[in-house]
């Protein structure tokens, strides 16, 4: 029996391989063949049977022919001519096997296999034909009808066959399973060819896995010279201001393939300005089973003309907004001198203050105006100087209270005594009047709001806590846009235009601080402000 366990692996091994084998190369096929043979004469030979001048050894050698057939031919072989040497193959088991110490019928599978696979059900009919034909009928002939001989001339057509009729069926519907995905795949290559949108995919090593055609034409622009389609690659790719080249760890595709997940980042791709375009990435992630990352898909969206609407629109404004200034801050004038004349009646006196309080009004919305659109067009200047926020922050709290008591606000403040910093007075001022301003709109009479000066890690924090209205979980994201009004607000007819909270991220943000919120609705919100401490050096004398 060890002869048997030993003739056993290598046979398993080699039909494994063959089976396994995606190719349908005539050389390989063949190969396979020659090999099982080789292997099935060797331990012959090792278990001590003499091969000589026999049938056995001439089946081997016309194996070696048919091999050196296919390897001469260089694998172009005809469908036909394939056919014909899988059924010589056929043949040359049954030779073998009209001498007692002839080859194993085993042998005739692997042909059987390769018919099927081959020729589908055609190739198992000849399958079926040529084992009786060529195996069993000439075997009964030589060792006679008698005993186990018969048995095996019958068994080994009828498992050839069915090896054969297997495998053709397995390979019907692998053909439309690949039918099936082939079609699929062409819909969805059509598919994301017609989205006017860039579509990137990236497996786990940041390499590109596919691209669509509007993604090609991105490229193109930002890669003029080729792309190795690897994650991170430097081309003609800048920032948001349209000026500064991407650093690696700036791209959209590294930040991907990092696991970073993001939205609306924007870019400029391309050297021309009149061919460049802006584009809008937005990023997530690919997780496995396990949840570890397997990759990332990308989407690049073309806001060109909205981007040039938003800079022609900007300049509109700024232009507008400067003509605009100059006569009102005449008329504002000229109010105010009407104003301190002493002869005036009390009916002239108070129109003349009603259009004073709303020319004011015009004149902080177009001050506005012009901030936000020199807050679009690049980081806000600022001019520091030494300034004590304590102070700062109490003036502005002592400027508002009159309004607060108008309205029935209580107004508190808690500061330190003094907290010298550099900064931009005049800003500064603007970001504790725009929190003043917007805590009094939208509390109630009765209410409070509470300012708060402190000194947290190292960083000045100012808080701005109201009991007002609050602001809603989908309407926070939102919050410092510019424009933008909750819908609260809109409800309750308060006034402004949404822009103060914008301009005031601005300005903190040119300070290098920030600027939180957090607000429940009903309940009441609290803006938070942190600023890096930055004191003036004296100089050395």
């Amino acid at each position: 029996m060890p002869g048997r366990g030993g003739t056993a692996r290598p046979w398993a091994a080699a039909l494994r391989g063959v089976l396994l084998a995606s190719t349908t190369d005539p050389r390989a096929i063949q190969g396979g063949f020659t090999l099982l043979v080789a292997v099935d004469v060797l331990l012959r030979l090792v278990g001590g049977v003499r091969v000589g001048l026999s049938l056995p050894a001439l089946s081997v050698v016309i194996v070696l022919l048919l091999q050196a057939l296919t390897l001469v031919s260089r694998g172009r072989l005809s469908p036909r001519v394939v056919e014909a040497v899988l059924v010589a193959d056929i043949a040359v088991v049954g030779l073998a096997r009209l001498n007692p110490d002839g080859g194993s019928g085993l042998l005739v599978v692997l042909p059987a296999l390769w018919l099927g696979r081959l020729f589908g059900r055609r190739g198992a009919a000849i399958t079926a034909v040529a084992t009786v034909a060529l195996v069993a009928v000439p075997g009964l002939v030589y060792t006679g009808v008698d005993g186990i001989f018969l048995s095996r001339s019958v068994i080994i057509p009828v498992v050839a066959t069915i090896a054969s009729l297997a495998i053709a069926g397995g390979m019907e519907q692998v053909n439309q399973v690949m039918e099936t995905v082939e079609h699929q795949r062409r819909v969805s290559e059509a598919t994301l060819d017609t989205v006017d949108v860039g579509l990137v995919l990236l497996d786990g090593s940041g390499t590109y896995v596919a691209v669509n055609r509007r993604h090609d034409d991105f490229m193109a622009l930002a890669y003029p010279a080729g792309h190795a389609g690897v994650a991170g690659q430097l081309g003609q790719v800048l920032g948001a201001d349209r000026s500064t080249p991407l650093g690696r760890e700036s791209m959209p595709t590294y930040r991907a393939a990092q696991g970073e997940e993001f939205d609306d980042c924007r870019i400029w791709v391309g050297d021309d300005p009149l061919t460049q375009r802006a584009l809008s990435v937005s990023a997530r992630s690919v997780r496995d089973e396990a949840g570890r990352f397997a990759g990332a898909a990308l989407a690049y969206k073309d806001v060109t003309d909205f981007m040039r609407a938003m800079e022609v629109k900007d300049e509109f404004v700024a232009s507008v907004s400067h003509e605009l200034r100059t006569p009102l801050t005449s008329i504002v004038g000229y109010v105010q001198m009407l104003l301190e004349d002493e002869g005036l009646d009390l009916q002239t006196t108070r129109q003349l203050e009603v259009v004073d309080r709303n020319a004011q009004r015009l004149l902080r919305l177009i001050s506005d105006l012009l901030d936000t659109a020199q807050i679009d067009t690049g980081p806000v200047g600022m001019t520091r100087t030494s300034c004590d926020l304590a102070v700062l922050v109490r003036d502005c709290v002592d400027g508002a209270r009159p309004a607060y008591r108008a309205a029935g606000i209580r107004l508190d403040v808690s500061a330190p005594a003094t907290l010298p910093m550099l900064l931009d007075r005049q800003r500064i001022e603007q970001v504790v009047d725009n929190l003043l301003t917007n805590a009094m709109k939208y509390s109630a009479s009765g209410t409070e709001v509470c300012v708060t000066l402190a000194v947290e890690d190292g960083r000045a924090e100012l808080t701005v806590a109201d009991e007002g209205i609050g602001i809603s979980a989908a309407d926070r994201d939102r919050l410092f846009t510019r424009f933008f009004r909750s819908r609260d607000a809109e409800d309750r007819s308060i006034q402004g235009v949404g822009l103060g909270l914008s301009i005031t991220r601005g300005i903190v943000e040119a300070h290098g601080g920030r600027i939180e919120v957090d607000s429940r609705l009903g309940v009441g919100s609290t803006f938070r402000v942190r600023l890096p401490i930055e004191v003036a050096v004296p100089l050395a004398r």
